[in-house]
């Protein structure tokens, strides 16, 4: 990977504007922002940054803004990417909840208010169809991502047990695979 010289002011103002730029989708955003607008991160490296931060409780794009901030400016720089990321979408939700409080009686709030959320649908499935289209996702190893699927949405099987049963099988493919 590669070590961007990155401080914690550039940090909090990139994932302030990926905060306010897609409030409701983020992880778009933050992909657009950090790939193809800056360039601070290949295709490849957000998507190791995704990987290793989807199983960390939290938020996914919130476990990226920490690692990616603390790899480029330690303990200050995930604090700034955390900061930076939240506080935009932590007013704009301030000011919504003040229109619908006053105002939510109103249907063509709550119109607005659909609305929104199908946006931010429709940027998460743009984003997936995007991100499937890597190599890395095309990659055999990526059968294991749709058995996880598989398994916890469909079947109901409880998380850990999913991850106990593949992902030893997939750490052994894929180092057979990078030999």
């Amino acid at each position: 990977m590669t070590s961007p010289g990155i401080g914690p002011r550039e940090l909090f103002v990139a994932f302030f504007w990926i905060g306010v730029q897609g409030f409701g989708g983020v992880l778009p955003w933050a992909r657009r922002v950090l790939v193809e607008q800056r360039g601070w991160l290949t295709q490849d490296e957000f998507l190791d940054y995704w990987s290793i931060c989807q199983p960390l409780p939290g938020g996914n794009i919130m476990n990226v803004a920490i690692a990616f901030g603390s790899r480029c400016a330690g303990a200050a720089g995930a604090v700034a990417a955390f900061a930076g990321l939240v506080s935009a979408p932590f007013l704009i939700i301030l000011c919504l909840g003040y229109v619908y409080t006053t105002y939510g009686h109103l249907p063509e709030i709550g119109t607005t208010f659909r609305g929104v959320a199908a946006a931010g649908a429709g940027l998460l499935v743009a984003t997936a169809i995007q991100l499937s289209l890597t190599p890395r996702i095309r990659s055999p190893l990526a059968l294991f991502g749709i058995a996880s699927f598989l398994l916890t949405v469909w079947l109901k099987w409880p998380l850990l047990a999913v991850l106990g049963l593949l992902v030893p099988f997939s750490v052994l493919i894929a180092w057979r695979r990078s030999r």
